[in-house]
């Protein structure tokens, strides 16, 4: 009798602690997912190109605001891109695809999300990227006339899945372009070091069902993904891309990680971008 009621002790405290252990991953998922950096890291002596420095109102919450960055065409754009980074760092620390980008010819604006560099808080969830992405559509249509059609969605990594969410509310884009993003965050968190231990899928807040979306899409898509990609794997990309109902293009970069495959890409790049946006983004400018 000692023993069965030592054992009804032991299992009681290990399951109170088990409980607590998931209550806590569940409270700090946020904290995990998005590593936002509030101060901004700035080449000398300065971004190189002329830019504008936009405060952009976000109407579902009142008083706050995304800061970014506006780099216009030198000559009168066809396409502007917004530039949706991921869950680290801010707008500085993404710039070489920015400028990648806005040497195309095109104009850009790069926004920081609420929560992350000089954008007003509170910290980043879901729902808040979601308006967060339109708020600058908004801000492009209504401040610096750039009709629909005339405006694709760069996303890299979780950017990819905001802009996904994005293009899937507004059919009349011009295109997107998703980089190293994910299905959903529920298949990321079956691969994380959680998965073994706790019921990771049962304690997400954070969804992110980018695979539940695409089918929904009416826009060309190229989807861009590494083959050496170690944090999100290029699986992925091809599951969104065989989902997704077309127009659209598919490349995996060889031995392209999550973060330098412009690097490994080269020249590549801006040709498979020039040849996406020939074939399938100006035709009807």
């Amino acid at each position: 009798m000692p023993m069965l009621k030592f054992l009804f002790s032991f299992l009681g405290i290990s399951g109170l602690v088990y409980g607590s252990l998931c209550g806590y991953l569940w409270w700090v998922q946020r904290r995990l997912m998005y590593l936002p950096t509030p101060q901004l890291t700035l080449p000398s002596p300065g971004l190189g190109v002329d830019y504008e420095e936009v405060w952009i109102p976000v109407q579902a919450d009142p008083g706050g605001q995304l800061h970014g960055w506006w780099l216009p065409a030198e000559a009168q754009p066809g396409l502007t891109f917004l530039y949706l980074h991921g869950n680290a760092g801010n707008v500085s620390t993404n710039l070489d695809r920015v400028l990648l980008l806005r040497s195309l010819g095109v104009s850009v604006l790069t926004i920081d999300y609420r929560g992350y560099g000089q954008s007003s808080g509170p910290f980043p969830e879901e729902s808040r990227l979601y308006a967060d992405a339109l708020a600058a559509a908004q801000y492009l249509a209504t401040e610096k006339g750039v009709a629909p059609h005339h405006l694709v969605i760069y996303g890299h990594s979780l950017g990819g899945a905001i802009g996904i969410e994005l293009a899937s509310q507004m059919p009349h884009l011009a295109g997107l372009v998703v980089e190293g993003s994910f299905t959903s965050m529920a298949d990321m968190a079956d691969l994380s070091v959680y998965k073994p231990w706790f019921p990771v899928r049962q304690l997400l807040t954070q969804q992110f069902n980018s695979l539940a979306r695409v089918g929904s899409l009416q826009v060309p898509v190229l989807y861009i993904h590494g083959l050496a990609d170690l944090s999100v794997p290029a699986w992925m990309s091809q599951k969104l891309y065989a989902a997704t109902p077309g127009p659209k293009h598919l490349w995996l970069v060889p031995n392209a990680d999550h973060n330098d495959l412009t690097d490994w890409a080269g020249a590549e790049f801006e040709q498979r971008l020039r040849q996406f946006l020939d074939h399938h983004v100006l035709v009807n400018p």
